[in-house]
């Protein structure tokens, strides 16, 4: 069994459609509303709403499980400001997976308006995941959270990340000592 962590892995599903999620629904609401599709089409939203939304979730479970290796190596309050920022990325997603579902059961008349405000709302969750995922690649690159998973006595830069992390970490209290 792998001793590396799967939030890394598992984490760049919900990351990855929440930048694509807008621009389906932005075509799937933009046919919807000239009539070219029927409604129903919008399930495809749904679909990949709902994937969104159980990616985060299983990669919120993951990276609390990993979060004790990680603390080894970086502080608490750095992994808490990202499990944070991960977390309101998280319930925005279900919140515009429900608002998703309604444009499918709606009167008919609503449903185009409400695919519009589907369309701002995985804009702004597309917003909240480059905040997550910035927040979680400045753990590993900036921080050097990957060099909890190195073997023992193995040097940092056994990791090109990991040895960039440190690099920098030098510089700026290089810089401070000035």
């Amino acid at each position: 069994m792998s001793t590396l962590p799967l939030h890394p892995a598992i984490v760049h599903v919900p990351l990855g459609l929440a930048m694509v999620v807008p621009l389906v629904a932005a075509g799937l609401a933009l046919a919807l509303w000239r009539g070219a599709l029927p409604r129903r089409a919008f399930a495809v939203v749904v679909a990949l709403q709902a994937v969104l939304v159980g990616g985060g979730a299983l990669a919120m479970q993951l990276g609390e499980r990993d979060e004790k290796q990680a603390e080894t190596v970086i502080s608490e309050k750095l992994i808490e400001a990202h499990e944070e920022r991960a977390e309101v990325f998280v319930w925005a997603a279900g919140a515009v997976l429900a608002v998703s579902a309604a444009v499918l059961v709606v009167p008919a008349a609503a449903a185009t308006a409400v695919a519009a405000v589907v369309v701002a709302g995985t804009l702004g969750v597309a917003a909240l995941a480059v905040s997550a995922g910035q927040a979680g690649g400045e753990l590993v690159y900036r921080h050097g959270a990957a060099s909890a998973y190195l073997p023992r006595g193995a040097p940092a830069e056994a990791i090109p990340a990991v040895g960039a992390a440190r690099v920098h970490r030098e510089a700026e209290h290089d810089d401070e000592d000035r």
